[in-house]
């Protein structure tokens, strides 16, 4: 999956790139827009009071971002559990690869305050996208 995002005038820090908070921001952006398009919606939200909670996540910065760039984010599901989900984010930037992240993370039911399994159709559409993890992948 991937998803485009324009870096905004006010993400560029002192050094005149991309501030390293929005990294993880748009990493951000790109599980939202996972989660969309497997039906982990705002309705599903609503419906069950369950989302995905980010619980560990691994970044690296590999190369710096320019301002008024357009990042590339392309999102792979690399590991489907019954209430967890592993995803890899690499961010590119006129063909250079900018940065990665590795996350893990939960689906919460947030009233009962704890983990609980994925809906079979979620399950299905994460499966449904797996893809081998890349070899930075599993790395400290």
């Amino acid at each position: 999956m991937m998803m485009r995002q324009q870096v905004r005038r006010e993400w560029i820090d002192y050094n005149g790139h991309l501030s390293e908070a929005y990294y993880v921001l748009v990493f951000g952006f790109a599980t939202d827009a996972l989660m969309e398009r497997i039906g982990m919606d705002s309705e599903h939200l609503k419906r069950t009071g369950c989302s995905l909670y980010t619980v560990e996540a691994h970044v690296r910065y590999l190369r710096e971002v320019p301002p008024d760039s357009e990042m590339l984010i392309t999102t792979r599901v690399v590991e489907v559990g019954a209430k967890k989900v592993r995803l890899c984010h690499e961010m590119v930037v006129d063909d250079v690869l900018r940065a990665t992240t590795e996350l893990v993370a939960l689906h919460v039911d947030s009233e009962q305050g704890r983990t609980s399994p994925f809906p079979e159709d979620i399950t299905e559409a994460l499966n449904s996208r797996l893809e081998a993890a890349p070899d930075y992948a599993g790395r400290v």
